[in-house]
């Protein structure tokens, strides 16, 4: 029914560049890079607003560990779940809700129907994946930025073009260091402004 998945580990940047898919990922001892005293329990939401570079970095590769695993189990279209997911915030947000859903449903403590309940959602999250994908227009082998609307009084977005990539992997850790940095000279900044004020 689903591809041979034993045990899970770290997921090394360099590696996910040059490997697609590591068939090695089991969802069933995914803890999203949670430590065991705090995976006694369900996980709880995801909000990518507030993570920090560190928590932030074991986001990304959990998730993009997942939505490989996802994908080749279900056998998911690119209008459902396209290659460049990960320069999309609505996608981000949507497969990272379900992907906690997914940790939920087979946690030891979950009841007996909770995949049932995963599996009746995840209908209803893929007709908002196909939403999603169609309004960013991201396809298989091209992406390009969110069209955004302007509204009155706004300046105007800059024109929108589609780019060609030819390897996911390696944009998809391009993006990722590009976050985890942006969000570590955020954190870098606020201390510097704290210790000044301190002074």
């Amino acid at each position: 029914m689903v591809d041979e998945l034993p045990d899970s580990g770290e997921v090394d940047p360099v590696e996910a560049a040059e490997d697609e898919f590591d068939e090695s990922y089991d969802p069933d001892t995914d803890t999203s890079g949670a430590d065991d005293e705090e995976s006694a329990g369900p996980p709880g939401p995801v909000n990518w607003n507030l993570l920090t570079a560190d928590a932030a970095e074991e986001e990304w590769l959990a998730l993009n560990e997942w939505v490989h695993w996802l994908r080749h189990t279900y056998g998911l279209p690119v209008a459902v779940c396209p290659p460049f997911w990960h320069r999309h915030p609505a996608l981000v947000w949507e497969l990272s809700a379900l992907h906690i859903h997914w940790l939920c449903a087979i946690h030891p403590e979950a009841k007996g129907s909770a995949m049932l309940v995963w599996h009746r959602d995840f209908t209803e999250a893929q007709e908002r994946l196909r939403h999603w994908t169609a309004a960013c227009g991201t396809r298989l082998n091209t992406d390009r930025p969110t069209r955004r609307i302007a509204w009155p009084g706004e300046p105007d977005t800059d024109p929108i073009e589609d780019i060609l990539i030819p390897n996911r992997e390696e944009d998809f850790v391009e993006y990722m260091h590009a976050d985890v940095q942006a969000r570590r000279a955020e954190e870098d900044a606020f201390y510097r402004r704290l210790a000044g004020e301190l002074e």
